[in-house]
């Protein structure tokens, strides 16, 4: 094994044990969300989504160090910046939230929704950080059938799951209205 490989798949194993804190951050969060009144929903759509999310790891790994393909340089310069992108999205989308912020899909009702940090721009920053990562981890080792692969599967689980999130948010009062201006992924 090459010492890209192994910087690799540390990589990897990096961003699974940062998932596996933000799974244990999570269920906090949504412990203080029902203490107050909050109620998830759509709960049947979470086994799809942490699936997809372990395979792409296991993929990404599989492929990128025991298949050994490669990537232009100028690709895995482009990966990384997305990775990092990706990233910087997630975290100020994590810290704007707060205590608000769940891998599920939580309801306060009566709750104003966020507009403030990236909120203020666009109404999904984390999933579009999710969107790049999944996308660009795969890439830094040349594993283009994970990228592709999961990118679609991640595409198709989203759009059902942000249609249930944004149905919720707007029956819980005021989400349409704050949001209009704001493009999903785009501002």
């Amino acid at each position: 094994m090459t010492s890209e490989q192994i910087a690799y798949l540390v990589l990897v194993g990096l961003v699974a044990l940062q998932r596996l804190s933000e799974l244990r951050l999570s269920a906090h969060h949504q412990t203080q969300i029902l203490q107050a009144g909050g109620y998830e929903v759509a709960p049947e759509q979470m086994p799809w989504m942490r699936g997809l999310h372990t395979l792409w790891l296991v993929a990404a790994a599989v492929e990128g160090v025991l298949l050994m393909p490669s990537s232009p340089h100028w690709v895995v310069w482009v990966a990384g910046g997305a990775l990092l992108l990706g990233q910087a999205l997630r975290w100020e989308a994590i810290s704007t939230l707060g205590s608000r912020w769940t891998v599920t899909i939580m309801i306060l009702p009566e709750a104003p929704p966020q507009i403030g940090g990236l909120y203020g721009r666009i109404r999904h920053p984390n999933y579009l950080g999710v969107i790049l990562e999944i996308a660009a981890l795969p890439l830094l080792a040349g594993a283009w059938y994970t990228a592709v692969v999961f990118t679609l599967g991640n595409g198709v689980l989203l759009r059902h799951r942000i249609a249930q999130e944004e149905a919720a948010l707007e029956q819980s009062g005021g989400y349409l209205d704050a949001f209009e201006e704001r493009g999903r992924f785009v501002p």
